[in-house]
């Protein structure tokens, strides 16, 4: 298990025991850490930014990597300081992800692990000043997809899932945030090595269309903020604009801000046109009264 990466705070283990879905690898199998960059995930676990001045709103927060490993600095723990510091609490999480099939870390466990992490957070709504009501998911590429499939697939059941109090909790959230997410698994223009790490090398045909998430947009679905770039050669724009359209489709709230640079994988960085993206998010918080 990975230390303690926050100054008088650390990681929490999402469930008390041994986590459903996958047995526990050996210790020793987890890499990274104290960078924020961590892969072969061996316990799923969040680690909590609390406002300061609670304003009632929280986010869970999902990094990217493809699902292999997760980039936990600049999508995960830069964007719990910057909601912390403004009246927003965050819990970014570390989910089960690896590149290596062995450690079974396959769909659903990442989804289990982010429902947990969502129940996690109304379960505790009290405790961290939070209003359970409003309580929204965000994620960046590879951890925008396991975010789509968080405001898709809340109704969906995983008999892994355990009976316990918190697996109890609704684990819809009440909006989703998606940073160039990957979204159309099966597709030529998604991103194959997510579908790998998630699917397995040879899926079927069924399991592809369940995480093509675009396919998963009903009335249900919660409000969406979308950011992605054109110029993004890993996870094509594509992706972004197939989650939209059924979200209009259905007639879910969409704000989508498409930007002609930018790339892939920048986080809250301000560079090239995309450089101004965090201050359209705060524009979308505000608006919908998640953020004064």
């Amino acid at each position: 298990m990975t230390a303690p990466l926050v100054s008088g705070a650390g990681w929490i283990d999402l469930w008390p025991g041994e986590a459903p879905g996958a047995p526990r690898p050996k210790a020793g199998t987890e890499t990274g850490g104290d960078g924020w960059r961590i892969a072969h995930t061996e316990v799923p676990q969040y680690v909590l930014f609390k406002a300061e001045k609670p304003n009632g709103t929280g986010v869970v927060v999902l990094p990217g990597g493809g699902y292999a490993m997760l980039a936990a600095d600049h999508e995960g723990r830069q964007v719990g300081e910057w909601f912390a510091k403004r009246g927003i609490t965050a819990i970014v999480v570390k989910y089960r992800v690896s590149s290596n099939p062995a450690l079974g870390y396959h769909f659903p466990v990442p989804q289990m692990d982010a429902r947990r992490a969502i129940r996690t957070m109304r379960f505790k709504a009290g405790d961290w000043g939070i209003d359970p009501t409003r309580i929204g998911i965000m994620g960046f590429s590879a951890g925008g997809h396991l975010c789509s499939t968080a405001v898709t697939m809340f109704d969906d059941k995983f008999e892994q899932e355990t009976n316990d109090p918190i697996d109890q909790v609704s684990c819809r959230p009440d909006f989703g945030i998606l940073c160039y997410p990957v979204i159309a698994m099966g597709q030529p223009h998604c991103h194959q090595g997510s579908v790998r790490n998630l699917l397995g090398a040879n899926p079927s045909r069924e399991l592809l269309d369940r995480n093509n998430t675009a396919r998963r947009v009903t009335r249900k679905t919660p409000p969406i903020f979308l950011v992605h770039s054109a110029d993004d050669r890993a996870v094509p724009l594509r992706n972004g604009t197939d989650f939209a359209a059924a979200c209009a489709d259905k007639g879910v709230p969409v704000s989508c801000h498409i930007y002609a640079q930018g790339g892939h994988g920048y986080g809250l960085g301000r560079s090239g046109d995309s450089k101004n993206w965090p201050d359209r998010l705060e524009d979308w918080l505000r608006h919908n009264k998640w953020m004064k």
